[in-house]
């Protein structure tokens, strides 16, 4: 059995408590998937739940949440990156996160690696409109940026009918193409991370 453990970021706008959240249910799916491949989900965080100062430090003083979830972040060999799509883009809490991720371009060891080298990154995308290719995109360009490692097929979205009214969450069942997508993401993010921790980047 593996010994990779996976961490899960719901960047959703709603707190925790209130109502479910679709991010959360595509999270599931992938979660599914990765236990079929050995690999722990040990959490997710709820994003909204905690106070990410703005900024592009790993600190940026009191009451600052974001250094003890950087810590929990990195303490894992695969991220799930959980968005919805708002307006077309991934939401505005997505993007604080990828923006205090910043900080690890200029926190490099003396090989000139940053503390996310040899981990991976892949998507989970919900939205009821177009924006899903646009997310994956601008996303895997950030997680890229600051150093995680996006496998091939990393990204497992489901968008609705257009101005429609049916969430991923009120799904009866997942949809085969999303189900088959979840599995891929997971065998090769699995493969890759496990790969990986056995043999990081060199720097």
């Amino acid at each position: 059995m593996s010994d990779l453990t996976a961490i899960a970021l719901n960047a959703t706008l709603k707190k925790s408590g209130g109502d479910k959240s679709s991010t959360d249910a595509m999270i599931a799916v992938l979660e599914e998937k990765l236990q079929k491949q050995g690999v722990k989900l040990a959490e997710t965080i709820r994003l909204a739940d905690h106070d990410m100062k703005p900024g592009v430090t790993s600190d940026e003083g009191k009451g600052d949440d974001w250094p003890e979830l950087r810590k929990k972040i990195l303490a894992h060999d695969i991220l799930i990156f959980g968005t919805p799509i708002w307006m077309g883009q991934m939401s505005s809490i997505a993007k604080r996160a990828l923006e205090r991720m910043d900080a690890f371009t200029g926190e490099t060891d003396e090989n000139g690696r940053m503390p996310s080298y040899s981990k991976v990154a892949i998507a989970a995308i919900v939205g009821n409109e177009d924006g899903a290719h646009c997310v994956s995109a601008s996303l895997f360009q950030a997680l890229n940026d600051t150093g995680w490692t996006v496998p091939a097929v990393a990204a497992c979205y489901w968008v609705g009918e257009a101005m429609g009214s049916t969430d991923f969450k009120d799904l009866s069942k997942v949809p085969d193409k999303t189900a088959q997508t979840a599995e891929m993401v997971a065998s090769n993010a699995a493969h890759l991370a496990g790969l990986l921790k056995k043999s990081p980047y060199p720097g």
